[in-house]
């Protein structure tokens, strides 16, 4: 939804940045994604259209702004996840309600699999990529927002020893930076869990890697030197680092996709699936039905 507030005078060099961000914004709403800013800005340097600079973050922020309020890109375009109203739904129509009820038939597809599955991103601006294959198989997700707060990290530990006590094998996929915070991340993560849940929770770090980097050639940033792990990150890895932010919405998605599927019993899986649909389908007869429900109960009140 593209709206004018604002009037701006785009120099040619600004009109052919809002040219290329429709481009690139476009391309992945087709996919189903809605960016952040930060993924929008590593799209441009990805295709060396701008360098790797926070003035050239925020030179393109600025650009995108301004060219929201002039009506040149959509206000659906970018997505700032880190800050959302929760707002109240209300619906007073019984026949509405009947008409939906077999939405409420949600089956716990991994309840009968031998394996319990969480996904965990470092950033929260990556949760909207994350949802996608996370809901399309029912896993539990979680943006971290770096390393975790005890509390969070505690209630995480409940959940899988809960799972662990029912019999299920644990694992955690976990995603983040590929810098000496990000990668120590999944080794905290690890050890917390393993405290909380008072057992051992299979931790599986299937993004940053090196081998990705290796393969998409996202753009890299210098390591943090500040850091006290930078040290050993050095000594392994070099003087670079680089953002998850990178790596395209389409390509995570298909590494969390993939490593859930080696995960699950599909015969096991497509049964349950089957008997969900067969419960959905006696809540859709009954509301076809209704208004001789209704009658029927009239009859009753009689």
């Amino acid at each position: 939804m593209k709206i004018k507030y604002e009037n701006f005078n785009f120099r040619a060099k600004a009109i052919d940045t809002i040219e290329r961000a429709n481009t690139i914004i476009d391309e992945m709403a087709a996919e189903g994604y809605t960016l952040s800013l930060r993924q929008l800005y590593y799209q441009f340097v990805s295709k060396d259209w701008i360098e790797n600079t926070e003035r050239s973050y925020k030179n393109l922020g600025e650009i995108i702004s301004k060219g929201r309020l002039n009506g040149d890109i959509s206000w659906h375009a970018i997505e700032d996840r880190g800050r959302s109203c929760r707002i109240w739904s209300s619906q007073e129509s019984i026949p509405d309600i009947i008409d939906k009820l077999w939405y409420s038939i949600i089956f716990d597809w991994w309840g009968r699999q031998d394996n319990y599955v969480e996904v965990w991103v470092e950033k929260d601006a990556l949760s909207g990529v994350i949802s996608q294959p996370c809901n399309e198989y029912r896993v539990p997700y979680m943006a971290c927002k770096g390393y975790m707060s005890s509390s969070a990290a505690w209630e995480a530990g409940q959940r899988f020893k809960t799972q662990q006590e029912n019999g299920k094998n644990c694992v955690l996929i976990h995603l983040g930076d590929h810098d000496p915070s990000g990668i120590d991340m999944t080794r905290d993560n690890g050890d917390r869990l393993f405290l909380f849940s008072e057992n051992n929770v299979e931790v599986r770090r299937i993004a940053l890697n090196m081998s990705q980097i290796r393969q998409y050639n996202p753009p890299p940033n210098p390591a943090k030197l500040s850091d006290s792990r930078s040290n050993e990150y050095v000594r392994q890895y070099g003087d670079s680092s680089w953002e998850l932010d990178a790596l395209e919405p389409r390509i995570m998605a298909k590494l969390i996709e993939d490593e859930i599927k080696s995960l699950i019993d599909f015969e096991i899986w497509e049964s349950t699936k089957a008997e969900e649909v067969k419960n959905e389908d006696i809540l859709k007869n009954l509301s076809n039905n209704w208004p001789d429900v209704q009658d029927f109960l009239a009859t009753l009140e009689n």
